[in-house]
């Protein structure tokens, strides 16, 4: 009977961990790969071992020729030409065309298409990468790459810079990969603002660098965020944070950090086509405005993020109360954070200003230390009640030495009312609605004492 009660409490429990799954993780994104194809007549140049446009054709169908291996990955391409519809002169800049679409194994007709194309125009770069953001059809999980494959510059007086930097703004792609085929220093200089360029000087250079953009399209990046404590140590965590475009300013992953079974900062898969500004939501925020990822490899992003607790607490009250507490960095007058009487929360280290809106305000400095609970405890109010014939006019004052300090006004509509007031000694000035002398204002003192009740009468 107890080995029958035992094994039933095993399926009991295996049947409740089964039911603890953990949360299913986002489809990857799909890759959407936009060759943008120079097609003009210099492309019939010669270059090695042939023509530029031969040697391009024949190394992009290998490249192709991989890529249609690769069936488990989820990407497409798509082939813009450009300078192969009009031949030049006269020049047409708006010889640029989509050859071929995005969509499922289309593989096969861009290899076609490549093989089809008749170097004849001019070269409209900055026209093309703008007539390109209509390349892309509406996805909610893709990320768009161009890469230019060129072996001249803008001809049509126009810039493709600014175009690269519109389609990078709009989020409409990442910042573009640029093959400059048999080009010099100067070429390289004219193309570093467009996107990130490459120069194939010879045929080997070209291959290698068609396989390096690839990759780094198509290949993961790793990265971990080190919140360090004072000593450099990646010890903090628990902590929303946000990874924006440097360029658009969208805000491309929103993560909560989390330290993974091995007591380390956990993996992120982050794209290594962006430049991203990071702020972690401490208070008050940390943040790194440039964070640059080395594709391929696994990246470390450091911060410094040292915390400690501030607990903010008023005795014989339970619970957290209706009582706000405004948290300021010391010597600011931003407010960071609205804090709950009788509640903790983290801040940075450092001295912070609290005002407790109690009547009268509290106010204290506090110094957070790191990885320690610093505890501000006020004490608890007491009562006054006031009672009048009539409804009037006036304030509540605190009496601090022979100097009345504005605490509150009177409601002019009531005859009785209570404050809940912090110990100490106040004065209320009080005129009568009905009263219409000066004269007749009558002021008394008082005091407050936590926890007791005291009863003004005004008359």
């Amino acid at each position: 009977m107890k080995k029958a009660l035992l094994v039933l409490s095993l399926v009991l429990f295996a049947l409740t961990l089964s039911g603890q799954r953990e949360p299913e993780l986002p489809p990857p994104p799909t890759t959407r790969i936009l060759f943008v194809f120079d097609a003009s007549k210099s492309m019939y140049g010669r270059w090695q071992s042939g023509t530029k446009i031969e040697v391009a054709r024949r190394l992009m169908t290998k490249m192709l020729d991989s890529l249609a291996q690769l069936e488990n990955r989820p990407f497409q391409l798509a082939l813009r030409v450009y300078g192969h519809q009009k031949p030049s002169p006269p020049q047409d800049c708006n010889d640029t065309k989509l050859e071929v679409g995005f969509g499922p194994r289309n593989i096969g007709k861009i290899k076609k298409t490549l093989k089809t194309i008749k170097p004849r125009g001019t070269t409209p770069i900055a026209r093309s990468l703008l007539r390109s953001s209509t390349d892309f059809p509406k996805c909610d999980n893709c990320r768009n790459i161009i890469v230019l494959i060129t072996d001249g510059i803008e001809a049509c007086d126009e810039d493709p810079c600014a175009a690269s930097r519109l389609l990078q703004k709009r989020g409409i792609a990442l910042k573009p990969f640029v093959i400059g085929i048999g080009h010099d220093l100067e070429f390289k200089n004219t193309f570093e603002c467009v996107g990130q360029y490459f120069d194939a000087s010879d045929e080997k250079t070209f291959r290698k660098v068609l396989d390096i953009v690839v990759s780094q399209a198509l290949d993961n990046t790793t990265a971990q965020v080190n919140l360090l404590d004072l000593e450099k140590r990646p010890s903090e965590t628990d902590v929303a944070m946000t990874f924006y475009d440097r360029v658009s300013g969208r805000a491309m992953y929103n993560y909560v950090h989390t330290m993974n079974y091995a007591g380390v900062p956990d993996t992120l898969i982050l794209d290594p086509l962006m430049s991203y500004r990071l702020v972690v939501h401490t208070i008050p925020p940390v943040t790194l405005d440039s964070v640059h990822l080395v594709a391929g490899r696994h990246n470390h992003i450091g911060l410094p993020a040292a915390r400690g607790q501030l607990e903010i607490k008023q005795p014989g009250v339970r619970g957290v109360s209706d009582v706000k507490c405004i948290i300021r960095k010391e010597g600011e007058g931003q407010t960071l954070h609205v804090q709950d009487m009788n509640s903790s929360q983290k801040y940075l280290v450092g001295k912070y200003e609290v005002e407790i809106l109690t009547l009268p305000r509290y106010r204290q400095v506090v110094e957070v230390g790191q990885v320690t609970t610093t505890t501000l405890k006020i004490p608890p109010p007491g009562k006054a009640s006031f009672s009048s014939p009539s409804a009037g006019y006036g304030g509540l004052f605190e009496e601090q030495g022979d100097e009345l300090v504005w605490v509150t006004d009177l409601n002019p509509e009531l005859s009785r009312f209570s404050y809940d007031l912090q110990p100490g000694n106040y004065r209320i000035i009080f005129r009568s609605k009905s009263a219409q002398n000066t004269l007749y204002s009558i002021n008394k003192s008082f005091s407050v004492h936590s926890g007791e009740n005291v009863i003004v009468k005004l008359k």
